[in-house]
């Protein structure tokens, strides 16, 4: 086999890894949250029966809805896909398409498919649906403002935008991987992970209360097919940020360093070992911080545009 059409193999299994184990990282996060809680809650495998279940259902559409809510689904489906064809999933060094978008480029595709879901959430005229939608316009426009001040100073400190080059200048040696202005950047991003993922202390992902709820009540009117795309690519994106974060911004650990397939397919279990360790960070943040007002997400994300600036700062000086 051509180097080429390796490459491109390699570029549908990190596509599969994605299909496949989206659900199960839904699954895993909410098994521990409510274990924490000292609840028995469902399978972790439950995301895929529910997912099954919708694909299986009629699908009901407003009258007075447009083509913008028959194809959010569809964007929001496809967008996970198109953004780990651009990152380090499973391999350390570049494949095929690598080089055609930066960082940027990634959260321009999040912010693409975001959009989308949000006008396909008002489109209806339901109230609950525009709440959502304006609830996550109002973050998304005090997040976003971060996200590009956060990318500038990774490419600051890693002096690239390009993810696997970024993932690269933390595997030179273990002092690159610890100078202060790489742990700065690592806290900034994992408060944008907590804000962009609706896993902010405000918000409560596995509530059903509509007004308590930011990013599910977006897709209350769905149902059927559209129902289970949402889902589905939900959870895919909530694991490619997942990606970006352990293995772009943290450590290339775990990601394969040849084209074998075996290296590539043990780099499966290891990547999953990463997530499952953050996971267990991330409930622990969700289930023991007191949830705050909603008008203090602008405190939220303003600390993580400090950390920014301080590790801008810290990288202008030559500490490290």
């Amino acid at each position: 086999m051509s180097p080429l059409a390796r490459y491109l193999v390699i570029n549908l299994i990190q596509i599969g890894f994605l299909l496949v184990f989206a659900p199960l990282l839904q699954g895993v996060l909410t098994r521990i949250e409510e274990i924490i809680q000292g609840k028995h809650g469902p399978s972790i495998f439950q995301p895929y029966y529910d997912i099954w279940k919708l694909f299986g259902k009629d699908e009901i559409v407003s009258e007075e809805s447009s083509w913008v809510f028959r194809f959010a689904p569809l964007i929001e489906f496809a967008m996970p896909i198109f953004v780990v064809m651009l990152i380090p999933a499973l391999t350390a060094y570049p494949l095929f398409f690598a080089f055609a978008g930066d960082m940027i480029a990634v959260g321009f595709l999040f912010a693409a498919s975001g959009f989308f879901v949000a006008l396909a959430a008002m489109d209806t005229g339901n109230v609950y649906g525009g709440i959502g939608a304006s609830r996550t316009r109002m973050v998304g426009f005090l997040a976003e403002p971060v996200f590009m001040v956060a990318f500038f100073t990774l490419s600051y400190v890693a002096n690239s935008t390009i993810p696997y080059v970024v993932n690269a200048s933390w595997a030179v040696s273990w002092a690159a991987m610890l100078q202060p202005a790489h742990l700065l950047v690592i806290v900034a991003f994992l408060l944008l992970v907590l804000a962009d993922e609706k896993r902010l202390p405000v918000d409560n992902p596995a509530g059903k209360a509509e007004t308590a709820m930011i990013g599910h009540s977006k897709n209350l009117e769905y149902s059927g097919t559209g129902a289970a795309l949402m889902k589905w690519g939900g959870a895919m994106k909530f694991m490619t940020v997942l990606i970006v974060f352990l293995n772009v911004i943290i450590t290339p650990w775990g990601l394969a360093a040849t084209t074998h397939w075996s290296d590539v397919f043990f780099a499966i279990p290891k990547v999953l070992w990463k997530m499952f360790l953050f996971l267990l960070v991330l409930a622990v943040i969700e289930t023991t911080l007191a949830k705050l007002r909603l008008f203090r997400i602008s405190e939220f994300l303003a600390s993580a545009f400090v950390i920014c600036l301080l590790a801008m700062g810290v990288r202008l000086v030559g500490m490290g």
